[in-house]
């Protein structure tokens, strides 16, 4: 069951804001021709790049920490391995990927504006629910895992005390 609803959950959530919205911006910006060559290639291996990200996550949080990426039900162990060795936040990165995939394939100056406001409202429910939250939940144990590992931008690996 844990495995169906995180796929609900994530097929839910991925599919509203990262593939919906932006097909919703692009249709009220005269739904523009797709670029070809280089501008096509490297949007198609951002989101590809940002998909897989997001595969892994969701993957680790079921087979580490027993729950989903649903904040009604999240999981029951700190995750602080995968991609979260090396960022705090990689599910959210790996989601903007697909949109700032897609900017770059329809050449779409609205669809980088709305990766920054998503951004930013993902930054607020992070800094104000999610590690207060987690905090909360993992005590110590993810004050550490805070101290050492950066928010948004990958940094070295997060090494586990043995």
């Amino acid at each position: 069951m844990l495995w169906i609803r995180s796929a609900v959950f994530a097929t839910a959530f991925v599919g509203t804001f990262f593939v919906l919205v932006p097909r919703w911006i692009l249709a009220g910006s005269g739904n523009p021709p797709a670029l070809t060559g280089l501008p096509l290639a490297t949007g198609v291996l951002v989101i590809v790049a940002g998909f897989t990200l997001a595969l892994w996550c969701w993957g680790v949080f079921g087979a580490i920490g027993r729950g989903t990426p649903a904040p009604f039900d999240p999981p029951r162990h700190l995750v602080v391995r995968g991609p979260y060795r090396y960022v705090r936040n990689p599910m959210y990165i790996g989601g903007l990927m697909m949109v700032v995939g897609q900017a770059m394939i329809f050449g779409s100056v609205a669809l980088l504006e709305y990766a920054i406001v998503v951004w930013f409202i993902a930054h607020l429910l992070v800094v104000l629910y999610e590690e207060p939250a987690l905090k909360r939940s993992f005590g110590s144990a993810y004050s550490e895992y805070r101290s050492q590992v950066r928010r948004w931008l990958p940094g070295l690996a997060f090494e586990l005390a043995a």
